[in-house]
């Protein structure tokens, strides 16, 4: 009997702002710039790229580029999706 699989996408469970929200701020915590990235793209694929692409100022095809694996996107273009979900950067002191 032949196993069928599907691609798993993390952007179907997260249905809920706080979800969405809480990937994005441990990935801000992390300080990994490969995982802001892509915590990014998912919360964007899960609120749907048309929509954030519209309200950040850019292409859907170049955000889709931007928030791809490897993708290095601009500050600019991050500080945009961000503001289209709805979000903002802060920063606070890192104790040692």
């Amino acid at each position: 009997m032949k196993i069928e699989t599907t691609p798993f996408d993390p952007a179907d469970y997260l249905k809920s702002d706080e979800s969405q929200v809480e990937l994005i701020a441990d990935a801000l915590e992390s300080g990994d710039a490969d995982y802001i990235t892509n915590a990014i793209g998912i919360v964007a694929r899960a609120r749907g790229m048309t929509g954030v692409a519209r309200g950040s100022g850019v292409t859907r095809a170049a955000l889709y580029k931007a928030l791809a694996p490897g993708g290095d996107p601009k500050l600019t273009t991050l500080i945009g999706v961000l503001k289209s979900l709805g979000l903002k950067l802060s920063a606070k002191a890192e104790h040692a």
